[in-house]
């Protein structure tokens, strides 16, 4: 289905994310579905307490552009057909803000969705981004700091 290159856009940036630059990026003619995910920075902390969360800082590894290629290049091995793009946002976000946009366009609904899906789920577990939440109490916490990766990395200060 997809014309061109299959991975349109994939970026990491210091700057706010658009949602429309990351939709237009999989347009394509014959795509009857185009699936976006938008992660934004949330007031609470996702665990069970649910602290309140003030601010957060996004930090990422020097190869985390390359490991977001080898990720897409992946998906699109494994959905044929399709056209994915992906941005992510480092430095400091408040509440509200844009973190992530994954875009997946291809013929189908369903074949969109599971693409999406795997393109953040493995962007998520694979991409050397880590997250330092800053709560309202004044502690903080690093998330995925403690997490492998594919590049061997750890957290850059």
């Amino acid at each position: 289905m997809t014309t061109g290159d299959p991975i349109r856009l994939l970026a990491i940036r210091d700057t706010p994310l658009s949602v429309d630059e990351v939709r237009l990026a999989v347009g394509d003619a014959a795509a009857g579905a185009t699936v976006l995910f938008v992660g934004t920075v949330r007031d609470h902390d996702g665990h069970a307490d649910g602290a309140a969360v003030t601010s957060l800082e996004y930090s990422a590894h020097p190869t985390a552009e390359a490991e977001l290629r080898r990720v897409a290049e992946q998906v699109v091995a494994e959905f044929p057909g399709c056209a994915v793009a992906a941005t992510h946002r480092v430095g400091e976000l408040v509440v509200g803000d844009l973190a992530v946009v994954v875009a997946v366009s291809a013929g189908h609904r369903g074949e969109a969705y599971e693409a999406s899906r795997r393109l953040i789920d493995e962007l998520k577990r694979q991409v050397p981004i880590w997250k330092h939440q800053c709560f309202a109490d004044g502690s903080h916490e690093w998330v995925g700091a403690d997490a492998g990766c594919s590049a061997g990395t750890t957290p850059v200060a």
